[in-house]
């Protein structure tokens, strides 16, 4: 993934935030240059990893299989806050999603933040970590829908889906929904969860880089979440 692409889709993510009237927090706009002068008392946004969050998964398709999350808030044992929650921004392209997935630990609520419908593919796990064919129950804003493997939920804007673990999803913004930038539309998901483990508690079924490779073809305007130096 080159680094141009992941300037350029952070200043868009930006863009759409703000049109869905969300305030960022100040780490959120620090420049490469302006994390030269932080030291420890910025180790919580360092080790829980607050920021900025680009990948294509090492697929290298970022516009079909990528993502783009702010991480405004999360528990880390390496910085000791007690905090047990996490909570994240997602910018939704139309149809970008990330690979199919599930999680060890983490219950999450993804919740349509606005611009848009966000598209929702959901299939329960079998004992091998893949696509089970049984279909199952789900709960949006707190109501009990049965769900069929493999359906497609749309989530309309303020409405919410709660994850549970071994719950296989993908989500992504719908084609002709969301704020138009440069030629595509885009929506805002938020995600309000127990605390984020992304380096061990993601399953993928299929191989991927959570944290991929970056072609540095042109400077880095922004740290991504496993870039910050050390404490000066």
């Amino acid at each position: 993934m080159k680094r141009s692409t992941v300037n350029q889709t952070i200043e868009i993510a930006k863009e759409v935030f703000a049109a869905v009237g969300l305030n960022l927090p100040s780490f959120a706009s620090w420049t490469v240059m302006d994390w030269e002068s932080k030291g420890s008392e910025c180790d919580e946004i360092r080790h829980s990893m607050l920021g900025w969050d680009v990948t294509d998964f090492g697929q290298g398709n970022f516009d079909q299989l990528g993502r783009t999350l702010l991480t405004l808030r999360n528990g880390s044992p390496k910085f000791g806050s007690g905090k047990d929650y996490a909570e994240k921004l997602i910018l939704d392209p139309e149809h970008q999603k990330p690979p199919l997935h599930f999680h060890r630990s983490k219950m999450e609520d993804i919740i349509n933040r606005g611009g848009g419908n966000i598209l929702i593919r959901l299939f329960q796990s079998n004992d091998q970590g893949q696509c089970s064919d049984e279909n199952f129950t789900i709960q949006v804003d707190g109501q009990t829908r049965e769900h069929k493997a493999g359906e497609q939920l749309r989530l309309e804007p303020g409405q919410s889906l709660c994850i549970p673990p071994g719950l296989i999803h993908q989500f992504w913004g719908e084609q002709g929904t969301g704020i138009p930038i440069k030629g595509k539309r885009y929506t805002v998901s938020g995600e309000v969860s127990r605390v984020c483990d992304d380096w061990n508690d993601n399953c993928w079924l299929a191989p991927c880089e959570r944290f991929c490779k970056i072609e540095e073809d042109e400077p880095a305007q922004h740290h991504l979440v496993h870039e910050y130096p050390p404490a000066q």
